[in-house]
């Protein structure tokens, strides 16, 4: 007869092996916190607002939204790529373009509406009340985004979530505990997001 030390050991190994199993059969793995990013400066998207204060210049200081392609216009710059710059890179490249027109000018770059790069930002589908695509932001974690997004609809199955990630090129699956996190209050759920981090809120079949 196995010791009560060997008979838990064999216990934990046989839990262990059954766990990993369910794991490679679903091509899931349980979500573990991970590390914020690391804090980076914010870069220009497209659907952003900015606003241009060029010094003494008030005629050619305005506000526009970056277009979809990633362009700019002013009134003396045309088609002036803004996406994936900073606003200290953009204010710049607009000194040097309106160099031909002014001497010496002064430009500052002011982003008031913010959407970010398209890559960065976090996609919510699914069984939300409102599925959207969020700007990323530093420390952002998933309780921000279940708040962003009015939180899960009466139809969801949350701890069947999954957040879509991909490291280094590969898509990872990562499982999720949405009713734990909003109606239990377990902020052991509550994981640090990712830039570009599809959640999926499935729904439930009763």
């Amino acid at each position: 007869m196995f010791g009560t030390k060997k008979w838990l050991a064999l216990v934990s190994a046989t839990l262990t092996a059954l766990a990993l199993a369910g794991c490679a059969s679903t091509g899931t793995t349980v979500a573990a916190d991970s590390p914020p990013v690391v804090p980076t400066d914010y870069l220009i998207g497209p659907g952003d607002n900015i606003n241009i204060i060029v010094w003494r210049n008030p005629e050619v200081s305005l506000s526009v939204p970056v277009r979809p392609d990633g362009k700019i216009t002013t009134p003396l710059v045309e088609d002036l790529p803004a996406a994936g710059k900073t606003s200290t890179q953009l204010a710049r490249d607009i000194e040097a373009a309106l160099a031909k027109y002014i001497q010496q000018p002064v430009v500052t770059v002011v982003v008031t509406g913010f959407v970010g790069m398209y890559q960065d930002q976090i996609r919510v589908i699914g069984q939300a009340i409102k599925p959207q695509a969020l700007p990323y932001r530093n420390g952002m974690s998933l309780m921000d985004v279940l708040i962003a997004v009015g939180g899960v609809s009466e139809f969801a199955s949350g701890n069947k979530a999954q957040i879509i990630r991909t490291v280094d090129g590969k898509q990872q699956k990562l499982a999720v505990r949405l009713d734990d996190l909003l109606k239990s209050g377990d902020m052991s759920a509550n994981l640090s997001m990712r830039p570009g981090d599809v959640l999926v809120v499935p729904e439930s079949f009763f």
